[in-house]
C-alpha cells in the first residue's frame, strides 16, 4: 500500500511530506494508520552529525492510532486502538527481569532504522527509507511496526492526545515515579523545564512533594512550570549559582531528588551542590556538553548521581497506569500539548526548538 511519510533526507533539511510504498507487516509486527505522533527533542537529535543517521528515513517515535494489519506470530486485533512506545527483544536478561528500557539490543532496535535483517518497511521508485526507529517510524499516516513497540488502548482513550505517552511524557513520569520515588513532603527540582521535566513536574506532584522547582533558560517555561505546580521557579543563567541557589529554595537543607533533561555536565556538577544529604540526582539526555566532573566530596553523604532511559518503564504496564490517573483527573499531560497539521511539522519542529510550544503533536489528516 501507499502512505505520506514526512521523509528526513538531509540532517541540515526539511521533512518533506513524500508518497512512499509501505510493506506489510511481517512476523512480530502489525501494521498501523496513524492518528496522531508527538513531536519529540529526540526527532532533532537524530539531525546531529555526531549519530550516523542512515538517511532518507521516517522518523517520528510518539505514536497513536488503530491496528490496520497484523503479522505472523502477534496477538493484536485489526481495528484495536494502540499507542506505539520503544522496541526491546523480549528476550535478554534486562527484558526478563522486566526492565525492557535497558534492553541488551536497545540501540540497534530503536535506531538501525531498519528490521533485524536489514529491510526497511518504506520505499519510493525503488529506493529503501529507513523505518522502525523506535520499532515505529510514526511520522506517517501508516507504518509498520514491532509487536514490542505495541501498547494497547481503551476505545474511549484519546487517540490524537495520547502518543506522548509513548516517550517523553512517559520518560519524565516514570523517571519520577518508578526510580525516583519521591515522598510526600520531600523536595524536588527539574532541570529544564520541556515536555519531559513537566511531565516529571506534574509526577512529583502526584508524590506529594512538598517544595518543587522548576530551573530553565525561559520565563516562558518557567511560567508554565508554576501554573502546574512548582512552588519556585529559578532562571538559569552564567550568572546563577544553581547549587547555591536549589540551596536557598530549600532553607538550606538541600533538595532530595533533582532530575535533569539538559544533559549538561555543567548544569549536573553544579546541581550536585545542591542537592540534600542521601539526595539522588538522575539524568536522562546527553547533550554535546555531556562530560562533567563531580567531587567525590560531594558524593560521601549518600548522594547519588544516576541514569535513566525510558523512564525506567515497561510500556505495556506503565502506559496504562498513566492513562487511569489522567483518566481520573490526576495527571493532566494535555495540558503540555499544541495540536499542529502533519504538514505543518517543521513549523512544529521550530516551534518546539524556540520554545514557544511544550509539546508539539501532529494530527494526521482524516
Amino acid at each position: 500500500m501507499t502512505a505520506v511519510a514526512a521523509v528526513l533526507r538531509s540532517g541540515d533539511g526539511p521533512f518533506t511530506l513524500e508518497e512512499v510504498e509501505v510493506d506489510g507487516p511481517g512476523p512480530g509486527e502489525v501494521l498501523v494508520e496513524l492518528v496522531a505522533t508527538g513531536f519529540c527533542h529526540t526527532d532533532t537529535g537524530m539531525r546531529a552529525p555526531f549519530r550516523g543517521t542512515p538517511l532518507p528515513a521516517v522518523l517520528g517515535h510518539e505514536g497513536a492510532g488503530r491496528i490496520a494489519a497484523v503479522g505472523d506470530g502477534v496477538a493484536f486485533s485489526v481495528g484495536q486502538p494502540v499507542v506505539l512506545s520503544f522496541r526491546y527483544c523480549g528476550a535478554c536478561r534486562s527484558c526478563n527481569q522486566g526492565a525492557t528500557s535497558y534492553c541488551d539490543t536497545m540501540m540497534p532496535l530503536n535506531f538501525g532504522l531498519h528490521r533485524g535483517d536489514g529491510t526497511t518497511a518504506f520505499s519510493r521508485n525503488g529506493e529503501a527509507i529507513g523505518s522502525h526507529f523506535f520499532g515505529q517510524s510514526s511520522f506517517a499516516t501508516h507504518t509498520v511496526a514491532s509487536a514490542t513497540s505495541v501498547v494497547p488502548v481503551r476505545d474511549d482513550d484519546p487517540l490524537d492526545l495520547i502518543g506522548p505517552l509513548g516517550c517523553g511524557i512517559q520518560t519524565g513520569a516514570g523517571a519520577v515515579l518508578n526510580n525516583l520515588r519521591p515522598w510526600v513532603g520531600s523536595s524536588f527540582a527539574v532541570l529544564g523545564s520541556g515536555s519531559v521535566g513537566l511531565s516529571a513536574l506534574l509526577a512529583a506532584g502526584l508524590s506529594g512533594c512538598e517544595r518543587m522547582i522548576a530551573v530553565d533558560l525561559s520565563d516562558r517555561r518557567l511560567e508554565a512550570a508554576i501554573d502546574l505546580g512548582a512552588t519556585h521557579a529559578i532562571q538559569a543563567g552564567d550568572d546563577v549559582d544553581l547549587g547555591s541557589a536549589l540551596l536557598e529554595a530549600t532553607d538550606g537543607r538541600g533538595v532530595d531528588r533533582i532530575f535533569d533533561t539538559t544533559g549538561n555536565g555543567g548544569v549536573v556538577a553544579a546541581a550536585v551542590g545542591g542537592l540534600a544529604m542521601r539526595g539522588t540526582l538522575a539524568t536522562v539526555a546527553a547533550s554535546g556538553a555531556a562530560e562533567t566532573q563531580i567531587s567525590l566530596r560531594h558524593l560521601l553523604p549518600g548522594r547519588t548521581v544516576t541514569g535513566i532511559l525510558e523512564g525506567d518503564s515497561m510500556p505495556q504496564v506503565f502506559i496504562p497506569e498513566l492513562l487511569s490517573l489522567y483518566r481520573s483527573g490526576a495527571f493532566a499531560f494535555d495540558r503540555l500539548i499544541t495540536h499542529f497539521p502533519f504538514d505543518q511539522i517543521n513549523e512544529a519542529e521550530a516551534a518546539s526548538n524556540a520554545g514557544d510550544v511544550i509539546k508539539p503533536v501532529l494530527v494526521m489528516p482524516s
